[in-house]
């Protein structure tokens, strides 16, 4: 077990002494503690020096997981020989309540239907050779408040005549370059 914290030391340029060793309490506390992960289970399992308020000054503390990750995969992971493709995933996670921050309704693919819960888009390199997905970016998905508006007003059935085939008298081409991307579109950019 101490074996993966010593993978850990490349990081220690991005993030000072002190957030590290919190770091190294609460990934030991989770590879040894059982159920449900939670702030008090991390500060139970943590030992001397894990109390609760430290595990809550830790996840207040502003990390760059991004850099992290990358510093990780490089280090750690990168073969300069091998074909890496970058992926972007939504990824819908169940979770019932309402004071959890971005608790919303998300298309769940796997319910095949909207469900309560939080939504992570990913950005991964993967590799082509072992098959294996590296995280690099981790982001919650927060919908704003025009998207809520949006998904939540019905569309209207409009009963229109049909029209003649072909192209309508009077239309103009249009130019096909200018395209106005989604929100979620909006999101990988």
């Amino acid at each position: 077990m101490f074996n993966i914290l010593s993978l850990l030391q490349c990081l220690l340029p991005q993030i000072n002494a002190t957030t590290m060793r919190q770091l190294n309490q609460i990934i030991l506390a989770m590879l040894a503690m059982s159920g449900r992960v939670t702030m008090l289970g991390i500060s139970r399992w943590a030992g001397i020096g894990g109390s609760y308020r430290t595990m809550l000054r830790f996840f207040h503390t502003v990390i760059p997981w991004a850099t992290l990750f990358w510093l990780f995969f490089r280090k750690h992971l990168f073969r300069a020989n091998e074909v890496y493709l970058l992926a972007g995933d939504e990824v819908v996670v169940s979770k019932s309540g309402k004071q959890t921050y971005g608790l919303d309704r998300f298309f769940s693919s796997l319910v095949s239907k909207p469900i309560l819960g939080l939504s992570f888009f990913t950005l991964s390199l993967v590799s082509v050779e072992q098959r294996h997905s590296f995280p690099i970016r981790i982001e919650q998905v927060i919908k704003s408040d025009v998207e809520k508006s949006s998904l939540s007003s019905t569309p209207e059935i409009n009963k229109k005549e049909k029209r003649k085939r072909g192209r309508p008298k009077g239309s103009k081409n249009k130019n096909k370059t200018e395209v106005i991307l989604t929100s979620e579109l909006l999101r990988i950019k």
